[in-house]
């Protein structure tokens, strides 16, 4: 009998201000949403970012290029960019596993402004949120969820609700590094 090999298992690295956490990317689920995801963290895109949103109790997020850049604060959470040179589709297929367990505590998807919308941000929720099935999920935290939990703490100047809004004091994403591991079986 012939095994059918299993692809590695491919781990986020996220080194933040406030410590590192990790999650798996659920490429079978989502494998435009990740391929873009592991090619801009192999170009270093995602390297010297902030965190500009914690909505508390709901998500932490990040992924724009403008916040590199304290002189662009107006602009933090319009930016983005894809290697697909535009935005690009959503992947919502209600049959993955991923769309079945829903947007729980840990998982990450993608932020957008409206369906296939997607480019480099991409949310971590703080704990089990109702969403409408909208937002591409393509990974869950494995380790370190309290270092997601705390930067979900952190003080904030509220934007979009008094609850929601950028971090007082910077939050950095200093390096995004992908792990791959070979599945056993």
């Amino acid at each position: 009998m012939e095994t059918i090999p299993h692809s590695p298992k491919e781990i986020a690295i996220l080194q933040t201000s406030m410590g590192t956490f990790e999650f798996e990317l659920y490429r079978n689920d989502a494998p435009k949403t990740v391929e873009n995801f592991v090619k801009l963290v192999e170009k270093k895109y995602f390297d010297g970012m902030r965190f500009h949103r914690v909505a508390k109790g709901f998500v932490i997020q990040t992924g724009d290029p403008n916040s590199k850049d304290p002189a662009k604060v107006t602009t933090w959470g319009m930016g983005g960019e894809s290697i697909y040179g535009k935005e690009f589709q959503d992947e919502l297929d209600p049959n993955t596993t991923s769309a079945k367990e829903g947007y729980k505590k840990g998982v990450v998807a993608m932020a957008n402004h409206g369906p296939n919308t997607n480019t480099s941000q991409f949310f971590v929720c703080l704990g089990d949120v109702a969403l409408p099935h909208k937002y591409t999920i393509f990974g869950k935290v494995i380790k370190g969820m309290e270092v997601v939990e705390n930067i979900g703490q952190v003080e904030i100047v509220p934007q979009m609700r008094p609850t929601d809004g950028r971090p007082q004091k910077d939050i950095m994403l200093k390096k995004v590094t992908i792990r791959r591991e070979k599945s056993r079986k």
